[in-house]
């Protein structure tokens, strides 16, 4: 079974930066990331293809986040900047046969981390 480690969260300030990593033990086709706050749903913030050409972004997160991957480290990233508040959540990465925002489609999913924004 693939494995998912994430790693970057933390505690930033409003309009600080993030990056955050997600290690596969093995090949993935599209990789996703998600966030999720107790009580509300899981979110789909950004994925990317296997070749890195197709990446969606969620509307809250354009022009803030970047998604991007490293096919020989098998590894992908989410670059967050200008952090708000309202992006504090716990995020998780997830491997699936194709880029899409939804998770159902996603089959194996990492254990989350925690990032936080606030003064």
């Amino acid at each position: 079974q693939l494995q998912l480690v994430e790693s970057g969260g933390g505690l930033v300030q409003p309009g600080g930066s993030l990056r955050l990593s997600c290690a596969a033990s093995g090949f993935t086709y599209a990789i996703g990331w998600f966030r999720q706050v107790p009580g509300k749903e899981r979110e789909g913030v950004s994925c990317i293809s296997w070749s890195g050409r197709t990446t969606n972004y969620a509307e809250s997160v354009k022009g803030r986040f970047t998604i991007s991957r490293d096919i020989a480290k098998n590894t992908a990233y989410l670059q967050m900047n200008s952090l708000n508040p309202e992006d504090t959540a716990i995020y998780y990465c997830a491997a699936g046969p194709t880029c899409v925002l939804a998770a159902r489609p996603y089959s194996d999913w990492g254990q989350g981390t925690q990032v936080t924004v606030s003064a």
